[in-house]
């Protein structure tokens, strides 16, 4: 039985997990061997192999970790008691703030995720897609009820907010010369921006 626990005390998982998390970023995937992998976590590969069970399971964990904590808050501002223009912001605002705070995942999923076994690769899928789904419907409520446009399909409106976002490891910076809520506030207003009747735009 491994150790929950290793050398500075943090756990076993988490020490992997940021070994590998570090080593995908600045080497790539293909080019990072468990070997290394436990060597920069100061662990055994028995460790490894206890945990995660191959270098794919680490991949797959490494993106996994982001989406559930981005579906939870997403989750939050669906259901709050406020208004739905309210609630999308606070929504797209989020999921900005949070991408760049794990820009190394998001630069390893989008690089390396063709590299998950097909079965990982549909699990992926499939919870990218209900995370697009409920920030759909917070558009198609919107929508509904006459407070967003309904000129643009809200498929597209989505695509249109995620594209933005999934762009954001190829340059942002944070020596640059705005925050990570600066971004996120300037993204969601675009956002909020396109969907009001008329593209009037207010705060």
């Amino acid at each position: 039985m491994a150790k929950a626990m290793e050398g500075d005390g943090t756990p076993v998982p988490q020490r992997l997990l940021a070994a590998a998390t570090r080593l995908f970023a600045e080497r790539g995937y293909d080019r990072t061997s468990v070997q290394d992998i436990v060597e920069a976590a100061g662990v055994t590969k028995g460790a490894l192999y206890h945990y995660f069970g191959s270098k794919d399971d680490l991949l797959h964990e490494i993106y996994g970790r982001v989406l559930r904590q981005q579906q939870e808050r997403l989750d939050a501002f669906a259901g709050a008691d406020a208004p739905v223009e309210e609630r999308l912001r606070g929504a797209a605002a989020d999921v900005v703030v949070t991408t760049i705070e794990h820009l190394d995942d998001a630069t390893i999923f989008f690089r390396s995720m063709h590299q998950l076994s097909p079965e990982k690769n549909k699990q992926v899928r499939a919870e990218r897609r209900r995370y697009h789904e409920r920030f759909r419907a917070l558009i198609e409520e919107g929508q509904k009820a006459g407070v967003f446009s309904t000129s643009t399909p809200a498929d597209l409106v989505v695509d249109y907010h995620f594209g933005s976002v999934h762009h954001l490891a190829s340059w942002y910076r944070p020596e640059g010369p705005l925050s990570p809520q600066q971004v996120a506030d300037h993204l969601a207003d675009l956002l909020l921006r396109a969907l009001r009747p008329g593209g009037t735009s207010q705060r």
